[in-house]
């Protein structure tokens, strides 16, 4: 798979690929640079959210879960990114490292402009493969805190 010029240090480091996620979704109300999103993806990646309860069961039925293709977390979002200002700040990570995978904990909050206190936030889990000249993001599963559940204190360290 080729690597965009364009978008080349965009995968260079686990850094750089995590921000350029949070980057590709976070901005004023308008169109989103879908083509960097694919970049850093790999084709066959997988987007998964947790559902709030009482939500319709997903197609096809993951009790709870949500889970699309990156064209399909892309139809979810386009419409309400266009119409909403958006921003989604990472404000701590952990990371297990093993060869040539690392696993991410990218806790975020969600605002509708950066300086205002955020509306929402959770934890961003980011499965990623280093393919020998590139990271790829390989999975993504979020849920958002709620009904108890709150980010750990040692992950939220920006708030």
């Amino acid at each position: 798979m080729a690597t965009d010029a364009r978008y080349a240090a965009d995968v260079v480091s686990v850094d750089a690929i995590i921000t350029a996620m949070y980057e590709v979704v976070s901005g004023p109300a308008g169109p989103r640079d879908w083509a960097r999103d694919r970049h850093l993806f790999h084709p066959q990646a997988r987007l998964m959210r947790g559902l709030p309860a009482g939500s319709p069961p997903a197609d096809p039925p993951t009790p709870g879960l949500r889970v699309m293709s990156l064209a399909g977390f892309e139809d979810h979002v386009a419409d309400r990114l266009a119409a909403e200002d958006f921003y989604e700040i990472e404000i701590g990570r952990e990371e297990f490292r093993f060869g040539r995978f690392v696993h991410a904990l990218s806790a975020y909050s969600s605002h509708r402009r950066p300086e205002e206190p955020p509306f929402a936030r959770g934890i961003n889990s980011i499965q990623l493969w280093w393919d020998g000249g590139r990271w790829w993001i390989m999975g993504l599963i979020w849920d958002w805190e709620g009904d108890g559940v709150r980010i750990p204190d040692s992950l939220a360290r920006k708030v």
